[in-house]
């Protein structure tokens, strides 16, 4: 028989009793579904957690010195290490001011353009960043979060870029307005507020007289080995600031980020291993449904099995046959249970974003509203598929096999 008469015998047979392939399709289509919704979403939650990292967090590296770090030892380092493609310093600072209708405590942050792109910690609602005139001149300029635009407007959504706002004791112009939103605040409750201005404008007026890098991060260039880069990094730091050799690990601290985003990388894999085996179950379970389905049918049909047999029909025939049958419930419900399963995981990426699950797990900077998009990939959905034919031919060879070793004369007796 061929390829085209043995699947459209199997589609007779299986129309002749649509209940029972029915419910047998089901079962493997809650275990594709199942397969597709769980590896889509924890793709998804491991993008969010890179997305939430910044996208060159596996080439960041943070550096900290017990000695204090100026400008000139960050250009130090730069100039010793060609394995950066970029070093930045970052200060803090702090202030007061009022509000509209509150006090506003005021978190400085003092970081230039290439360090707010490079670690992705401002994300820009409205305006822009700060030009590299504004930071060499040490420019009163600031990019204000969407709390700080409440404080001092009244409303998150107000539009204030080229207003200016006074903090301490000198006005500040704002050219760019952060995406986070506002922290909650009553009457005369103080709130905080984050506010971003040039790092030299930082060290100028928030420092309170100690003029020195709070921060220091580093972004490798791409392909250098990092476990390398940080070994180098702090002998290259403890040179600069006239550290000893033997007092380089007490003084000298260097981070990559790159352990973190392995970290999270293996805990998500092996998350996901964990929960494809529980989907996995239900797949087995499918299976052990179709072998009962096909040993019922072998059992129902020895009259016609009896008769192919006669009329010429070999072993390897009546092994296809039952086979294809298999075979052909398993594709079905492989189809049926990807298309749901990406339904699904659509639909429960809309409740978990809708909910704020990704911020309330901490994935999220606070305020900052997360959208979690399922990562649905081509390989998963074609190994859906492959995994269900597998299943139908793994389950059906059984009964398959059974009906072909029949005795057509014992078959052609049964009545």
């Amino acid at each position: 028989m061929s390829i085209r008469d043995l699947i459209r015998e199997a589609l007779r047979s299986l129309e002749s009793n649509r209940g029972r392939s029915l419910l047998t399709i089901l079962g493997i289509v809650i275990g594709i579904a199942a397969v597709i919704a769980m590896t889509s979403l924890i793709g998804g939650v491991r993008n969010s957690l890179i997305s939430g990292l910044g996208l060159n967090a596996a080439r960041t590296v943070q550096i900290s010195c017990s000695y204090p770090m100026d400008t000139d030892d960050v250009a130090d380092i730069a100039r010793l290490m060609p394995e950066y493609e970029a070093l930045e310093g970052s200060a803090y600072g702090y202030t007061q001011a009022q509000g509209s209708n509150c006090t506003v405590d005021a978190n400085i942050r003092g970081a230039d353009s290439a360090y707010l792109e490079m670690t992705g910690e401002v994300k820009l609602a409205e305006g822009r960043m700060f030009t590299s005139a504004e930071e060499q001149a040490a420019a009163r300029v600031i990019i204000l979060d969407k709390s700080g635009v409440q404080a001092f407007f009244g409303t998150p959504d107000a539009q204030v870029v080229g207003k200016s706002i006074r903090l301490g004791s000198h006005d500040y112009q704002i050219v760019g307005v952060d995406e986070k939103m506002p922290a909650s605040s009553t009457g005369t409750e103080n709130v905080y507020i984050s506010v971003y201005t040039p790092l030299q404008t930082c060290l100028d007026d928030f420092s309170m007289g100690y003029p020195y890098l709070s921060t220091v991060t580093g972004l490798a260039r791409e392909g250098t080995d990092m476990d390398a880069i940080v070994e180098t990094t702090m002998q290259q730091v403890a040179k600069v600031m006239g550290i000893d050799e033997e007092n380089i690990a007490d003084n000298v601290y260097v981070y990559s980020m790159k352990s973190t985003v392995d970290t999270m990388s293996g805990f998500m894999n092996s998350f996901s291993l964990i929960m494809g085996a529980v989907a996995g179950i239900s797949l087995l379970v499918g299976g052990i449904g179709i072998m009962n389905m096909m040993l019922t049918n072998v059992t129902e049909r020895i009259r016609e099995i009896g008769v192919r047999r006669a009329l010429g029909a070999t072993r390897r025939d009546i092994t296809l046959q039952f086979l294809m049958e298999s075979a052909v419930v398993c594709v079905a419900g492989g189809i049926l249970g990807t298309v749901i399963g990406y339904l699904l995981s659509w639909g429960l990426s809309a409740i978990a974003s809708a909910l704020g699950l990704l911020g309330s797990m901490g994935m999220t900077t606070p305020g900052a509203t997360a959208t979690l998009t399922p990562q649905i990939s081509p390989e998963a959905i074609a190994a859906a598929v492959g995994l269900s034919i597998a299943i139908g031919l793994i389950f059906g060879w059984y009964p398959a096999r059974r009906a072909a070793k029949l005795d057509p004369v014992e078959c052609l007796r049964s009545l």
